[in-house]
């Protein structure tokens, strides 16, 4: 008789507002819900009590006490790296709530953490495990697609003035960049997931609308391996918002309009004048699945649950901070920047903005 793998022991770091999602997540993927942390010790009871988690604790190390197998880290992004490398240290598998780190250099040294620790720590990119990005990379692989050639990924979102004056946000140190680390960046990891490693970009960014440190919008143009090429915006300051993607094959173009998740019902697939068989390979009657954090997180679960390697590592996630990285490094001195150029030595492999801090704007003062 087939065993049943153990659930996995899971623990939640910061119980704000996106802590809610992973508490939802993990309960629907099987996880036994076992401590709340947050520094807070009413938030995280008041926190507790709403999803069901068992306990809570002020601190990681008291939480480890709990014999965890998992635990996910939604706190503010400049404090993942430091209590990712704790849950390591701890003997800790860890799942790391975007950005997974505010620099290139932090996500080296997790790297390095996690080969020493034995354990594994998974970045949300959500948008990969949706029914139609799934169905998109299983047509490319097969070829009937044939190559890619151009699109375009963009983020349209609004946030208002009163959002950046929350203390913590549109800060370099708490945040590490705008809309191109903190919005944007699950669309166009998408893009990567699904054509591959890029190869250069040339960017703009600015501060247009609002008081903040970081841009407000940034706009760019990426050159994958492949030769394709596609357009990548990146905003908090467009009124009608919308989340679009658009990839162009020499045999279909691949469309998805939607806004912070979608389902099958966002896709819209056009094959090309000669290629209308095509059309019944994309509505083939699979079941669907949107994308979110539950569709992520089944297959984390499963993973720690059988010891296998959980989605998306560090490594996976890599060449999306990468491009991050790179857009903000083109825009703020004006030249292309390639894969692999942003290593030791580069200013923007320490920090997104370089130091330079072009669009820095203090808050006290606006």
């Amino acid at each position: 008789m087939e065993r049943t793998p153990p659930r996995p022991r899971a623990g939640i770091i910061g119980t704000g507002g996106i802590a809610h999602a992973h508490a939802e997540a993990l309960n629907l993927a099987g996880a036994e819900l076992v401590v709340a942390v947050d520094i807070d010790p009413d938030r995280a009871t008041a926190f507790a009590a709403e999803t069901g988690f068992a306990q809570t604790a002020t601190s990681l190390a008291a939480a480890a006490d709990a014999t965890l197998d998992v635990v996910a880290i939604c706190t503010p992004p400049s404090s993942h790296a430091s209590l990712a490398l704790e849950a390591l240290a701890l003997g800790l598998n860890v799942v790391l709530e975007k950005p997974p780190a505010l620099s290139l250099r932090q996500m080296v040294e997790l790297q390095a953490a996690e080969r020493a620790s034995g354990k594994h720590v998974s970045c949300i990119f959500q948008h990969r495990f949706g029914t139609g990005a799934r169905k998109l990379a299983a047509l490319q692989e097969s070829g009937v697609l044939g190559n890619p050639l151009t699109g375009f990924c963009n983020t349209l979102w609004f946030r208002n003035q009163e959002y950046f004056d929350v203390p913590w946000r549109g800060l370099w140190d708490v945040e590490g960049g705008g809309p191109t680390m903190g919005h944007g960046i699950h669309q166009f990891d998408m893009l990567l997931h699904l054509w591959g490693p890029w190869q250069e970009v040339t960017a703009f960014a600015g501060r247009l609308a609002r008081r903040t440190e970081t841009e407000d919008v940034s706009t760019a143009i990426v050159r994958f391996e492949s030769g394709a090429l596609s357009t990548v915006i990146n905003s908090v300051i467009s009124p009608r918002e919308t989340s679009q993607l658009r990839f162009d094959y020499e045999n279909a173009t691949v469309e998805l309009e939607h806004l912070y998740g979608y389902d099958d019902s966002h896709w819209r697939f056009t094959p090309a004048p000669g290629q209308e068989h095509l059309a019944g390979l994309w509505a083939d009657g699979s079941a669907a699945v949107p994308s979110g954090h539950p569709a992520q997180y089944s297959h984390i679960v499963e993973a720690i649950g059988s010891g296998t390697v959980p989605p998306v590592t560090l490594a996976e996630a890599y060449p999306t901070m990468e491009l991050a990285a790179a857009i903000y490094a083109s825009a703020i001195t004006g030249k292309t920047v390639r894969r692999g150029d942003i290593t030791e030595g580069n200013p923007f492999f320490d920090r997104a903005d370089g130091r330079l801090e072009p669009w820095k704007l203090e808050k006290s003062n606006a």
